[in-house]
Order: C-alpha cells, then sequence, then structure tokens
C-alpha cells in the first residue's frame, strides 16, 4: 500500500509472512493503573489498533486489561489489536526469553503479538542468546513475529553472522527528522527489518523549530502531526506517546495528507543526531 492510501488500520508485511499497523500508541513511562489504562482505551476507540508497552515500563497489567475490555465491549476481534512488549534484561540463558514472555502474558492477560529486545547491552554472545530465545518463543507460538530495539548496524550484523533461524522482523530506534540515523535505516531495509520510531513527536523538543512549523502551516496541521506524518511517509511503523485524550485523538488525525517528496527532504535534511533519551546503539 502506499503512503498515498493509508489509514490508521494500515499493516506493513513483516519478513515472517505477518502484517503489523503502522500506526500506534506508545506507553513510555505511562503510569500503570488509570493513567495507562485510560490512555490505551481512548486510543483504541479512536481506531488505533497497535499498543506499544514494555516489561521495562511495568504497565503491561494496564494494557492488557485495556485491551481486553475494549474487545469485550465492542466485539472487536482481538486480532486485530496488536501488542508489543520487550525483554528487560537480557542474560545469557536462551530460556530466560520463554520465562519473560510467559510473565509479561501473564500480567497483561494476553499474548504479546510483537516481542523485542529492549536493548543491545550485554555483548555479542549475550545477545545471540537472547535471540535465540526469541526463536523459540516464536516456534512455540507465544508470540507471532520477534524483532529487536536500539540495537545498532553492528549489533544486527553479528546477530546475523550467526545465521539465527529468524531475522528480526522489526528494530525500533529513535528515528526523527533531528536523528535520521541513514546508515542504519539502509542496512536494515537492505535485510528486510522494518524501521519503527519510538519518539517520532521527538519528545516534543522541535515542535517550533522553524521549518517544522512552516511545513505544518502548509498543510494546515500542528508539528506533532507533520512529524508523525513524516514517520509514515518514511516508511516506518510510529507510535506516539500521549496520555490526553484531545492529543490521542489529533495524533490518529494525519491521513488526510501526504508530505511532499520537497517537505520530505527537507525535514530530512535537519538531522542533528538529537538524542532525546538514550543512545545504545553503539554499545560493544
Amino acid at each position: 500500500m502506499s503512503a498515498d492510501n493509508y489509514t490508521i488500520e494500515s499493516r506493513v508485511q513483516l519478513n515472517d509472512g505477518e502484517t503489523y499497523p503502522r500506526f500506534g500508541l506508545g506507553v513510555y513511562v505511562t503510569e500503570p493503573g488509570a493513567e495507562t489504562y485510560n490512555a490505551v482505551t481512548w486510543a483504541l476507540e479512536a481506531g488505533y489498533r497497535h499498543i506499544d508497552g514494555a516489561e521495562w515500563y511495568e504497565n503491561e497489567e494496564s494494557c492488557g486489561k485495556a485491551i481486553r475490555d475494549f474487545v469485550e465491549r465492542t466485539g472487536t476481534p482481538r486480532s486485530e489489536i496488536f501488542f508489543t512488549t520487550k525483554l528487560m534484561h537480557n542474560k545469557t540463558d536462551p530460556a530466560w526469553v520463554e520465562h519473560c514472555v510467559d510473565v509479561s502474558t501473564q500480567k497483561a492477560g494476553i499474548s504479546p503479538d510483537l516481542y523485542l529486545i529492549h536493548d543491545p547491552n550485554g555483548g555479542p554472545e549475550v545477545r545471540a542468546a537472547m535471540w535465540e530465545g526469541c526463536c523459540r518463543v516464536k516456534d512455540k507460538g507465544k508470540v507471532k513475529s520477534i524483532g529487536v530495539s536500539n540495537f545498532g548496524v553492528k549489533h544486527l550484523e553479528d546477530l546475523l553472522a550467526g545465521k539465527p533461524k529468524y531475522v528480526p522482523a522489526v528494530n525500533q530506534i529513535d528515528l526523527h527528522p533531528f536523528m535520521t540515523r541513514n546508515e542504519l535505516v539502509a542496512y536494515c531495509e537492505s535485510k528486510g527489518i522494518v524501521l519503527e520510531a519510538w519518539a517520532p513527536l521527538v519528545r516534543g523538543l522541535r515542535f517550533k523549530h522553524p521549518v517544522v512549523v512552516e511545513i505544518a502551516e502548509k498543510y494546515k496541521k500542528s508539528p506533532a502531526q507533520v512529524l508523525i506524518r513524516y514517520g509514515l511517509d518514511r516508511g516506518f511503523i510510529v507510535i506516539p506517546k500521549s496520555t490526553h485524550k484531545e492529543r490521542i485523538i489529533d495524533n490518529a488525525n494525519v491521513f488526510d495528507f501526504k508530505l511532499e517528496k520537497a517537505d520530505l527532504d527537507r525535514l530530512t535534511s535537519l538531522d542533528e543526531f538529537l538524542v532525546t533519551d538514550w543512545e545504545v546503539s553503539t554499545v560493544p
């Protein structure tokens, strides 16, 4: 599907044959309990079909309950809602991954659709062991798809050099006009690894950048909507975060326009390697 025809439910084909929504809600540092539950509920009511959580965020239970309650209340098939969670600690035993998946599943009350290694820390042998564990849980049907997060080119090269059964389906990274990671993007695309932007809104740090403001005025959109659309038009999965109902709805209002190539290129030229939170893509 071309970017011209994207809708809130549009999916991207993954290298394992599964599909995944291009647009979703991130719940990073969203408080467990009512804050997370409400944000996920509002997102689902607004048409979102992808919720990105993590063991680290300590809100898997709230995410799962909101999804389960929405499914029960609306009759929406569970298969139409996609839930991501992530491995928090990397260890040397592949069996650790299955244990963590089981714990996350128990907390959420639903099985993860996508399971990611949250970071590359630990070194090549540890990463290989954790990836072997991911391959095992996929083979057992405990998750549909597996991938990584915050991995750099060297991490992926090391991983693939071991000829694992599966290539990561997704690499979720800090990715936006002010952090374009051209080499990493090109590498992932060459390996069929879909890029997912975990901070498409740049944490709000560049909403007032003159180029972003100018382009937003041109399309009669907000800076946030332009930044989200940028990620979509680059072919990335985007998971903007908000806990405010109005912003959750506004963030989804990005499917009635498309950035012209000149504007897309202009935004890409703003790269300044802006780290919005943490940067571990070069750890050994």
